[in-house]
């Protein structure tokens, strides 16, 4: 199947659901449940967490299903409530400041972030380890909304329309929101081996 008719079968799905189609609703969790946990745990970096606002994230879709129109990619309006709740939270925990693990193991069924092609020793493991930490924690620190941006364009390998469709502004703002990040990022991480790049 393309992803363009990938595409249309979830609006299609979701059409059904707003009939009243549970069934077209269960394919619809099972297809994107987990992508979904990925993209707001890469946001938090906090599993349970992330389940959680993962099943937000369904209800409120499973809620709006009355009002749905096939007007963007599913994914896209999908993805606009995700980023919403994600950012949400990540405002909401900003006065606490609480200690975010990022020693916590990724969400059940994820790939780790990098494969080796081999065994690495334990010196490699641990270099590699730090590094990954290093990352996460600068993307951590970057704005919210570059935040998102940088999750949603590297490791959903979303485009920039589609990106500028879920934080509803336009293509050149994502670009800009993605140069001022990915600057942000080489600056921080220029003393490792290799840098973050676009």
């Amino acid at each position: 199947m393309s992803v363009a008719a990938a595409i249309e079968h979830d609006a299609q799905l979701m059409l059904r659901v707003r009939e009243g189609d549970t069934a077209s609703f269960a394919q619809l969790l099972d297809r994107h449940r987990v992508p979904v946990i990925h993209f707001v745990y890469r946001m938090i970096q906090n599993q349970a967490v992330a389940e959680e606002l993962a099943q937000e994230v369904f209800l409120r879709v499973y809620r709006s299903r009355a009002t749905y129109e096939p007007t963007a990619k599913f994914t896209t309006w999908l993805f606009r409530i995700t980023t919403h709740l994600a950012l949400n939270w990540i405002r909401d925990q900003k006065n606490e400041r609480h200690q975010q693990s990022l020693d916590s193991e990724a969400p059940e069924g994820t790939a780790p972030l990098q494969v080796a092609d081999h065994l690495p020793n334990v010196e490699q493991s641990m270099v590699r380890t730090a590094r990954m930490e290093e990352i996460r924690r600068a993307i951590l620190a970057l704005p919210d909304k570059q935040r998102a941006a940088v999750t949603m364009h590297k490791y959903q390998e979303m485009d920039y329309s589609q990106i500028a469709g879920v934080l509803k502004c336009s293509e050149s703002a994502v670009k800009s929101l993605l140069f001022r990040a990915y600057e942000t990022l080489r600056m921080k991480l220029a003393h490792l081996n290799r840098g973050v790049s676009e």
